[in-house]
């Protein structure tokens, strides 16, 4: 997709390599950028607790791994069958307690490990609308279809984001003074709260983000809530339940991503990558012919030379 973007490309901080290490985390818009980046071989860490939408569960997570904390017995519950923890998304659920927490755990020591050689730290903030256990006075992270009833819903201020965002910096910068941290809005529209209640919501978000990163050298801000919202306007840049971006909105985003902070030494491999990927996906009419073996020797050359300047690349 040719890019044409009104919203100038603008960042100060050093571009990301095939060296660099890259941590994301937040919201789905992270996962989509991430894939992207996964795909052409960059060195990432994904959401290692699952998506998280909101302000405090991406503090809460960041605070319990950057200062080595651990989960024990009595920070997982029993619901439907299954062990879930209220910081995490469901997809660290499990059948057995013991590996829910193992999950946990785990994730946590690798992301403790991510942050401390990390480059980069991207993180992208879904909604400042919050669940409030009622029983423990928590703000928790997902609630597992518990019911309704046992949660009240608020909606996080504009002073307390900042101060939650503030906090993620301080957590990741106290581990890596060296890394950089990248915050972003997502532009998916949370319509459960209703289409008013999502635009305050992000523009709670929008309004603390800027001041943390109007006040900080280690913060920066990636538009990608205005691209969609201000460029792709029209409702072909959205899937069919008119939330969620398509994958050509994604792809203008990604092109907006790659000009705003992938350096140019990179592109030329990420060329490379994409000519190995593509050719892994080909299906031949003919795998036992000539021409198809030779084609796949030289795929495989591509393959060795690079792993042997990135020796962390896997095909």
């Amino acid at each position: 997709m040719n890019l044409q973007t009104k919203i100038p490309v603008v960042s100060q901080q050093p571009k990301i390599n095939y060296e660099s290490e890259i941590v994301l985390l937040g919201s789905c818009f992270s996962e989509n950028i991430g894939e992207q980046l996964a795909y052409y071989k960059f060195k990432t860490l994904i959401n290692p607790f699952g998506i998280l939408f909101h302000p405090k569960a991406i503090e809460t997570f960041l605070w319990m791994a950057t200062q080595q904390e651990l989960y024990t017995e009595t920070d997982v519950f029993q619901f439907n069958e299954r062990w879930h923890c209220f910081d995490a998304h469901s997809k660290m659920s499990k059948s057995n307690r013991a590996e829910v927490l193992e999950a946990l755990n785990n994730a946590l020591l690798y992301t403790h490990q991510a942050i401390q050689s990390a480059t980069h730290v991207f993180i992208t903030l879904g909604t400042a609308w919050v669940y409030r256990l009622m029983a423990m006075d928590m703000v928790v992270a997902n609630c597992h279809k518990v019911p309704q009833k046992e949660f009240s819903k608020e909606l996080l201020g504009i002073e307390e984001i900042r101060q939650c965002l503030e906090n993620c910096v301080h957590f990741i910068r106290s581990l890596n003074p060296a890394a950089k941290v990248v915050f972003t809005v997502s532009p998916v529209r949370h319509a459960k709260d209703g289409l008013i209640a999502n635009s305050q919501s992000k523009s709670h978000l929008i309004a603390a983000v800027h001041q943390v990163v109007a006040a900080s050298d280690a913060a920066e801000y990636f538009p990608s809530y205005e691209l969609m919202m201000d460029e792709l306007r029209d409702y072909r840049f959205y899937e069919a339940d008119m939330l969620h971006p398509t994958d050509l909105a994604v792809s203008y985003i990604w092109e907006y991503f790659i000009k705003t902070w992938v350096g140019d030494e990179a592109l030329k491999t990420m060329a490379t990558v994409e000519e190995i990927q593509k050719g892994m996906a080909h299906r031949p009419f003919n795998p036992a012919s000539e021409q198809h073996q030779s084609f796949l020797q030289k795929l495989e050359v591509k393959k060795e030379e690079l792993t042997q300047q990135y020796a962390y690349m896997r095909f």
